[in-house]
């Protein structure tokens, strides 16, 4: 299976009739792909990867954001460690963004994230992002008194706004040559609990586990609901979601990395041209070297 055929299988761009019951969190694109093809697939984006982010960078024209979006262990940390593994992290930065602080409270909700966007001919991941503010925030809404906004007031319009809010910022991403996509990873309620119980029962990541993790978990229907929202409402053609199968993690990280390299690849990056009398400096530059080396 080409890189493009299985982001294309996960891309929702008009989120109108997307429904997040009918993706199967254990999906493995059925006979067409297992988990030795999984291997090679991922092996193969990788080499692309590194052309690709080459290109990009040295075009120093567009810019690419991934946004990652999960439930508590959906897999976005070991996602990245293993897709990214094959790019040069010198044109390569990660975001993670947690609880907001003084600072970025005083603020519009955009705004840390604004400033951590990727610059021309760099990739940008976001683990966790601007999406939390219409997630976590919309099921907890008192959060938001920390901005000085009283919950109460906070009804469908006021959701509606932040949307709308959204769509403009990634808009104007898109305008500007940054090329945005976004990935949901998809996790069943069973699953998670299995991994809470990894954390709990091996010593070495016990670390990961937190009281709160089990608090969330509590209101998962309320979470899936506006998840579901989410991508209904922001889902758009210059800025897809890919809403990824993730109870395998094997098949969620070679999604993720068919989806970047199908966006690289139809960024199409190339190396800049040489003129003429760039390539004169150049043929003099090399008679200077070439009778530098000679003397050693």
């Amino acid at each position: 299976m080409k890189a493009k055929d299985l982001a294309a299988r996960h891309r929702v761009e008009d989120g109108e009739k997307f429904r997040l019951k009918d993706v199967d969190p254990a999906d493995t694109a059925g006979v067409d792909v297992d988990k030795s093809d999984a291997k090679k697939l991922i092996k193969d984006c990788k080499k692309s990867l590194r052309k690709l982010q080459e290109r990009l960078y040295a075009e120093n024209k567009s810019s690419v954001l991934m946004v990652l979006q999960a439930m508590d262990a959906g897999g976005k940390d070991s996602a990245i460690e293993h897709v990214m593994s094959g790019i040069n992290p010198q044109g390569c930065d990660v975001h993670s963004f947690k609880q907001p602080g003084p600072v970025e409270l005083d603020h519009d909700f955009l705004w840390r994230h604004a400033i951590s966007l990727p610059s021309r001919g760099r990739i940008g991941i976001f683990n966790r992002s601007h999406y939390e503010e219409v997630l976590v925030v919309r099921v907890n809404p008192s959060i938001l008194e920390a901005r000085d906004l009283p919950a109460k007031a906070f009804d469908d319009d006021f959701w509606e706004m932040r949307f709308e809010d959204i769509r403009a910022f990634e808009r104007h991403l898109a305008n500007s040559r940054t090329a945005v996509l976004k990935v949901f990873l998809h996790i069943s309620k069973e699953e998670q609990a299995r991994r809470f119980l990894d954390r709990i029962d091996e010593a070495d990541k016990n670390w990961k586990f937190s009281a709160s993790d089990i608090e969330v978990r509590e209101r998962w229907d309320d979470y899936m609901r506006a998840y579901e929202d989410m991508i209904r409402k922001t889902a758009r053609p210059h800025a897809p979601w890919y809403v990824v199968p993730a109870n395998n993690k094997w098949y969620a990280r070679m999604v993720i990395s068919s989806v970047l390299t199908e966006t690289l690849e139809r960024l199409d990056p190339q190396f800049p041209e040489v003129d003429g009398d760039f390539r004169s400096r150049m043929a003099e530059a090399r008679k200077t070297l070439a009778r530098d080396a000679g003397k050693r």
